[in-house]
């Protein structure tokens, strides 16, 4: 499982590649602006945003100098998430950083040409954010917990290990396909 901090790094990362293009349309004293959409709330994402922020300065992007950044927090309600995409169309955001794929999908709907740098989604190809995770295409871009295409190989490292496995039953893990529950 990959650290938190490696993860931000390469989230901020991902987000400071985009910057020459999304900043290179700027007008003379707008700062370039990012939209970051937190799924939870302020208090549960804290350190992802703090750890976010911390990296964009190790960057060269310091908040209120050379960056803006708005955030929002949907606060579990996935019906927020449309409502704030659409704010960040308003607000004419340069850059969205988005966790999750409902969150990735409310941002592509509301502001299909912004890029968008995604931490997580589950099956960024099979719910169409991304041409392949190779060559993602677009402007989407972002990192796959891969879940469904591993599930199955999971569950047979699983049995591997575990050579007098009989029945298994797996709380939480309905990316798997029922041909694999056996």
């Amino acid at each position: 499982m990959m650290r938190r901090r490696k993860f931000i790094t390469l989230l901020g990362g991902g987000a400071a590649a985009w910057w020459p293009l999304a900043a290179g349309a700027q007008q003379p004293g707008k700062l370039p602006t990012v939209g970051f959409l937190g799924q939870s709330t302020p208090l549960g994402e804290s350190q992802r945003a703090a750890a976010f922020a911390q990296r964009l300065r190790e960057l060269g992007w310091v908040e209120g100098r050379t960056i803006a950044i708005e955030y929002r927090w949907a606060e579990g309600r996935g019906d927020r998430l449309a409502e704030i995409a659409a704010e960040f169309a308003r607000l004419k955001v340069d850059i969205i950083v988005a966790g999750g794929t409902p969150a990735v999908m409310a941002a592509k709907q509301a502001m299909p040409v912004v890029p968008i740098v995604f931490a997580t989604a589950g099956d960024p190809v099979g719910m169409g954010l991304v041409t392949s995770l190779a060559r993602p295409g677009g402007n989407i871009t972002g990192l796959s917990t891969l879940a469904v295409d591993l599930a199955g190989k999971r569950i047979d490292l699983l049995r591997e290990a575990i050579s007098n496995l009989g029945r298994l039953a797996i709380m939480g893990m309905s990316a798997i396909p029922p041909s694999n529950w056996n």
